[in-house]
């Protein structure tokens, strides 16, 4: 047995087990004071993993409930003014019924029926052309504009409104893209021209002496031994912070190097400082844009729209009108000329209703107006225009009824059930990220309770290790 004063073991041992038991005590009130049994990703990176995705989940989820809910206060909206233009169509039908009674009826009073008449089918027109969820119109026609694209080889996407231009989209009809003009990448060809027996050659060549040049504002220092190449190397691995690549270049017995832009259009732009000479043959600066593409988009038979692109600091190929409908080119289908991108549906009008991609649900509302309807040139003044007009708001209501039909099915069945079945997923799913994200309180108060008393016999074993080396006093007393 040895007596040592300068090292306590028994104390260093006793401090650090009693820091582990704070660290511990700690974590356990901090789970305690929140309620949560991973506060962050060390308490358990994998649990943290899978409780992150749930959450993701479950918040899409009660997103998704949302937006059943207003895709059920959509549809209601269109319904109970297809309910009012139902009573409408009765009344009318009525009339022409009490209009064909000729031999009771005069001239004036067949001319009375007619103007209520009149009244009667402006009215179902002003409820079509004025009824709104929102700002979006729901029974002219123009709800739910859905543009499919036909032609991936040339165009990446279509996405249009209600109106182009100045003109609601009320017809089904193709989409013509014509551009006029085609979009640009930015642009610099250098001046420095190196001479070389081939581009292998111009490739390999060093650059002689240390420069240094920026492109966007990122600076590229290069070195004496460096080759034309590993300069062009060094510019593309910055291509991701530029937005610029190098190309070598090589003709008439000359290499150069060829900047460009990544992107189309105006806003991609090539910032050069080049205050050595290296991309040039002299100190000097340059900026250059692209060309954003221009094209005139015809829907159906409505009159064309100026397209261009670059708009909002947009991509050239993503072009826009004042609208805001979008017509996004492929790099194929950056030439001029026209093409049929795609075909437009209207009164398509499709929801979210899921939280994940795809889970999308359509709702077909249309038109509504007295000619969509075939309630044109009704006359109930003669025998045959009576007759006429009873067929018309026969077929009509049979019409209405069915797509009312289909509305009331797509409540009941999609809508409602969608939102049933999506409040039961969040509630399991809320269980499961509970399940691994909480805490359970009656196994941490137990493993508190331990660690308070951990602290306490810590705190005592520490002092009596503290006191062991006074123990060798006794020998110096001897």
């Amino acid at each position: 047995m040895s007596f040592r004063i300068n090292t306590n073991l028994n104390s260093i041992n006793s401090l650090r087990n009693l820091g582990m038991t704070n660290i511990e005590a700690s974590k356990s009130m901090n789970r305690l004071s929140t309620g949560l049994r991973i506060q962050d990703s060390s308490d358990d990176p994998a649990g943290l993993i899978f409780s992150e995705s749930f959450r993701a989940q479950i918040s899409g989820t009660e997103q998704a409930i949302r937006n059943n809910q207003d895709a059920l206060n959509f549809a209601k909206t269109a319904e109970g003014a297809l309910d009012e233009i139902s009573r409408l169509m009765r009344e009318a039908r009525t009339l022409a019924v009490g209009s064909g009674n000729n031999a009771t009826l005069t001239s004036d009073q067949k001319g009375a029926y007619q103007t209520q008449m009149n009244n009667l089918l402006s009215s179902i027109d002003r409820v079509a052309n004025n009824t709104q969820f929102g700002k979006i119109k729901l029974l002219d026609g123009s709800s739910g504009v859905n543009a499919v694209v036909v032609n991936a080889t040339n165009i990446a996407s279509i996405s249009l409104g209600g109106k182009i231009g100045t003109q609601s989209i009320t017809a089904d009809g193709a989409v013509t893209v014509n551009v006029t003009t085609a979009a640009t990448k930015a642009s610099h060809s250098g001046t420095n021209a190196v001479a070389a027996a081939s581009l292998a050659a111009y490739q390999a060549a060093a650059v002689g002496s240390a420069e240094s040049f920026s492109i966007n504002g990122v600076t590229f220092s290069v070195g004496a031994t460096e080759t034309w190449g590993q300069v062009a190397q060094k510019i593309n691995a910055q291509s991701a912070t530029t937005g610029v690549t190098a190309e070598t270049t090589y003709g008439g017995g000359n290499g150069n190097i060829t900047l460009r832009s990544t992107k189309y259009g105006a806003n991609a732009e090539i910032n050069l400082v080049d205050a050595t000479g290296v991309i040039n043959s002299a100190a000097s600066s340059n900026s250059v844009t692209g060309v954003n593409a221009v094209a005139t988009v015809t829907v159906g038979s409505l009159t064309g729209v100026t397209f261009t692109g670059g708009q909002v600091g947009s991509d050239g190929l993503t072009m826009t009108d004042a609208n805001g409908n979008r017509v996004v080119l492929t790099e194929a289908g950056n030439v001029t000329g026209s093409v049929t991108a795609g075909q437009v549906q209207v009164g398509s009008s499709t929801f979210q209703v899921g939280a994940n991609a795809g889970q999308t649900e359509t709702l077909s509302l249309g038109s509504f107006t007295t000619s969509a309807l075939g309630l044109t040139s009704i006359d109930v003044t003669t025998a045959a225009g009576v007759s006429s007009a009873l067929d018309a708001f026969d077929a009509a209501l049979d019409d209405l009824n069915r797509r009312r039909g289909n509305i009331g099915s797509f409540m009941r069945n999609t809508l409602e059930s969608n939102i049933r079945s999506l409040g039961i997923s969040k509630e399991n799913l809320s269980a499961t990220e509970s399940a691994v994200r909480d805490l359970d309180f009656a196994e941490e108060m137990t493993k508190m309770t331990k660690y308070q008393v951990l602290q306490q016999s810590g705190m005592a074993m520490l002092a009596q290790a503290n006191q062991a080396p006074q123990q060798v006093l006794s020998l110096l007393r001897g």
